[in-house]
C-alpha cells in the first residue's frame, strides 16, 4: 500500500488544466471589442452630426439600437459574460437585471406620461399651436 498520493509525484502541483468554462482574455480579443466599440460609437455620431434621418425619432432608434449591441459588444468582449461561465448564473443574472430595469424604465415613463398628461391637460393643446 503506498502513502503516497498522485498529487505528490508531480511536485504537489496540479497540471491539468482547469476549464471551468469561462472565457479568457486575450489581446486579439480585447482589440477585436475595442474596434467594434468604436464602430459603434462613431456610427451613431455620424448619423446625428449628419442629419442623415429626416425624423429625429428615427435617428432616436437606430441609436438606441446601436447602443444596445454595444452593450453587448462590452459584456462579451470585456466582461466576458457567457451562458457557459459560472455555470449560467452570471447569464440568468444578467437576464433578471435586464428585466428589471424593463419594468423599472417603462413603469416611470409611463407614470410620467400619465402624470404630465393628466396634470397639465391645457398645456398639451396650447403646444401644438406654438410655431
Amino acid at each position: 500500500m503506498s502513502t503516497h498520493n498522485e498529487h505528490a509525484d508531480h511536485g504537489g502541483h496540479d497540471d491539468h488544466a482547469h476549464d471551468d468554462g469561462a472565457p479568457h482574455a486575450t489581446f486579439k480579443g480585447y482589440m477585436t471589442g475595442f474596434i467594434l466599440s468604436v464602430i459603434l460609437t462613431a456610427i451613431p455620431f455620424w448619423l446625428v452630426m449628419g442629419n442623415v434621418f429626416e425624423k429625429s425619432s428615427t435617428t432616436a432608434f437606430v441609436v438606441l439600437a446601436f447602443a444596445a449591441v454595444q452593450i453587448v459588444v462590452h459584456m462579451v468582449y470585456f466582461l466576458h459574460m457567457n451562458a457557459r461561465s459560472e455555470h449560467g448564473w452570471t447569464m440568468l443574472a444578467l437576464i433578471f437585471t435586464v428585466v428589471v430595469v424593463v419594468i423599472t424604465l417603462s413603469g416611470s415613463l409611463w407614470v410620467m406620461y400619465h402624470l404630465n398628461h393628466n396634470m397639465m391637460p391645457g398645456l398639451m393643446h396650447e403646444t401644438h399651436k406654438m410655431p
